[in-house]
């Protein structure tokens, strides 16, 4: 599933790191990014070649490779990416130790790079960028999926991605354990309390939602049991318990019993899991595994 994703959003890596490079190597209007825009690694005899190797200071879920070696592809057209070290002369070559989704524990040597000293240097910072958030991504959503364990409970990211990353940080959270809510506005219904209100009532938004998309799954977020009730006679395939009190959804499995999926959210942490789990949804969603993150203290040095 993980290569199958990367494929896909193959595009978005593409464009995520030009735009990075271009971000700290200065190039305007559309402008390739060029190696020779660092002052301080021209400091470097241009000829100069070095090893470097890149740790994990604290155990974590590995995310990112990819990024990584998108890094050094448009730094060296000539890199070489590979899980064995590649006996191409004067090409950067990557050397990688642990695949994506791997526990690394504390110390472990992740990749060792091989190349013009320059070009390492540049492209350290966006690399480690990309390494480090995307790994904290994926070791935070590890830990929620472990509470869950021995339930039916599926844990799903949302929309509370850092911005220009959402397709990185959501192939982070499957690389943790955890599912993928929908990725935009575009491919699935979520219609919220401003949208009723604005619609005239669940029954019309959910009416009005089939009709415009008879393809698209229809989730309705309620605040209240009143509410569970209105979008199950609705029709809607997904109920959000926004808020909802452990009680509270008791009641609301009780009451559903099938005619519909039920996830949870708002306030969700790895203490009350559990607890939610217990109640029987389906589905509990966190925007705190994208928008709370934690970067994975990552090092590299020179041999």
């Amino acid at each position: 599933m993980l290569n199958a994703q990367l494929k896909k959003i193959q595009p978005d890596i593409r464009k995520t790191i030009a735009w990075s490079l271009s971000e700290d190597l200065g190039a305007t209007d559309g402008a390739t990014p060029q190696a020779s825009q660092d002052i301080t690694a021209m400091l470097i005899p241009e000829n100069e070649q070095a090893v470097a190797t890149v740790i994990t200071r604290e155990e974590c879920i590995i995310c990112g490779i990819a990024w990584v070696n998108e890094v050094f592809k448009q730094l060296d057209a000539s890199v070489n990416a590979t899980k064995k070290k590649s006996e191409e002369p004067y090409a950067t070559k990557i050397t990688w130790f642990v695949n994506d989704g791997e526990l690394a524990p504390a110390n472990t040597t992740l990749f060792e790079l091989e190349g013009n000293a320059r070009i390492l240097l540049t492209g350290e910072r966006v690399a480690l960028n990309f390494l480090q958030t995307l790994s904290g991504t994926a070791t935070l959503t590890s830990a929620y999926v472990k509470e869950l364990e021995g339930s039916e409970t599926k844990l799903l990211d949302t929309r509370k991605t850092l911005p220009g990353i959402r397709s990185a940080q959501k192939y982070a959270v499957l690389c943790g354990g955890g599912q993928n809510h929908r990725i935009g506005l575009f491919d699935a219904f979520l219609i919220k309390e401003n949208h009723i209100t604005a619609c005239g009532g669940i029954a019309n938004a959910v009416s009005t939602a089939k009709t415009n998309h008879s393809d698209k799954i229809v989730e309705v977020e309620v605040e209240s049991l009143d509410e569970l009730q209105e979008a199950l006679t609705a029709g809607a395939d997904i109920i959000m318990l926004d808020n909802f009190s452990p009680e509270m959804i008791e009641q609301a499995v009780t009451a559903t019993r099938g005619k519909a999926k039920l996830e949870v959210s708002g306030n969700m942490t790895l203490e009350t899991l559990q607890e939610y789990a217990k109640a029987g949804v389906d589905f509990i969603s966190s925007g705190a595994l994208t928008k709370h993150v934690q970067a994975i203290d990552l090092s590299m040095r020179f041999k």
